[in-house]
């Protein structure tokens, strides 16, 4: 007998309205037995159905609704969900490299696909995902008929829901790098070990939009990972500094740098803080200083430690921009809320003795849709500073 769950009473406001999380103590009483991860039915406190999802008694989300009528969780059903998501990607000139679906975004929480050219690679962050795995492989093998897919669930969310990181060949075969097209630079993806499912593809029309701030200029790039940012910025700069503590990340911007034939980009591997002090030791400067880190609060506890790991960073980093120059900061993080950003950036500013004014305010490209009703979904912050 399926399962069928009760939420509380007043508790449905936010799911009806379409947020896809069902916590355990927002949940009255839980009727019928069936498997872990199987599909239950979730409805109000006076017997309203809501909608369908996978239930993991082992997750505080113990239900992610993704149904909100008859259909049934088979292969026609998801063979229909991810060719949506595909043709919007479509739609929106996508085609070499993207986010083909995200998640919740596109009626599929805890499923991810990102496309590099030929392959695809896969998260599966939820135990309902996990089971089924090769319906979900076949699927994209039908729609993308792709030479390869790899599955890069080594990612710690999987422990919430009770789940080992997962990581290995799903279909086919898959190279150690995949060669994709990104704003006209060629880039090598390490599908198998880079971080997340190999690159960051939602800073894609942002990297592109550094450009114009970089030409000509002495670039700085911190956390610059494989080097997106560095090497889009390569293209009208003057110089690039690209940083990262991983010898790896460096080892990958430099097979880059010499796929395109740039010649003015400079690895530095080091921790960013550190390097931002001793270039400020040195009496350094630069045009346009980039600090993309990496997520430094992710839950709602470590807020307020991040906030001022946030703040620090962004401080030296303004005393290092030349007068008239400009600062890209940017926060991956849902936790550090725009207006929290914001703050954190004004304090910045006044503590580092710099006036700064806002230029231009990105968030994550188009292949990573929000929800309106689920800030979750909303995540990244690019904020450009001009330093006068």
């Amino acid at each position: 007998m399926a399962y069928d769950i009760y939420l509380k009473k007043n508790e449905e406001k936010r799911i009806v309205e379409g947020h896809s999380w069902v916590y355990d103590n927002e949940v009255a009483k839980i009727e019928g037995k069936d498997k872990n991860g199987s599909l239950a039915s979730v409805w109000s406190y006076n017997g309203r159905f809501i909608g369908k999802g996978y239930i993991n008694h082992a997750s505080k989300i113990l239900v992610r609704i993704f149904i909100r009528g008859n259909e049934t969780d088979d292969e026609a059903f998801y063979l229909e969900k991810i060719s949506a998501a595909w043709e919007y990607r479509k739609c929106l000139g996508y085609g070499n490299c993207c986010r083909a679906v995200f998640a919740e975004a596109d009626g599929l929480p805890a499923l991810i696909v990102d496309k590099y050219g030929d392959y695809l690679s896969v998260q599966l962050l939820s135990l309902g995902m996990d089971l089924r795995r090769q319906l979900i492989t076949d699927c994209l093998v039908k729609i993308f008929s792709p030479r390869g897919i790899y599955e890069r669930s080594d990612v710690a969310a999987r422990k919430k829901e009770g789940l080992a990181e997962v990581k290995g060949l799903l279909y086919g075969e898959v190279p150690d790098f995949a060669e994709i097209d990104e704003n006209g630079i060629k880039m090598l993806v390490d599908i198998k070990n880079g971080q997340k499912t190999g690159y960051f593809l939602d800073q894609k029309e942002n990297r592109f939009a550094a450009r114009r701030y970089a030409a000509g200029g002495e670039v700085l790039d911190c956390f610059c990972n494989s080097g997106g940012f560095s090497l889009n910025c390569a293209t009208v700069a003057k110089s690039v500094t690209a940083c990262d503590i991983s010898p790896l990340a460096l080892e990958n911007v430099q097979k880059n740098s010499a796929l395109n034939g740039f010649t003015n980009i400079t690895t530095l591997c080091g921790d960013a803080f550190e390097t931002l002090r001793s270039f400020r030791r040195e009496g350094r400067k630069f045009d346009l200083v980039i600090l993309d880190p990496p997520a430094f609060c992710k839950s709602a506890a470590e807020v307020k430690d991040a906030y001022r790991g946030y703040k620090d960073i962004n401080i030296q980093g303004l005393k290092l921009v030349k007068s008239g120059g400009f600062l890209i900061t940017c926060s991956c993080s849902h936790y550090m809320t725009p207006t929290l950003f914001e703050r954190m950036l004004t304090e910045a500013a006044k503590e580092s003795g710099r006036t700064v004014r806002g230029v231009e305010v990105k968030t994550q490209a188009p292949d990573h849709p929000s929800l309106l009703c689920a800030d979750e979904t909303h995540y990244l912050k690019f904020y450009v500073l001009n330093v006068v």
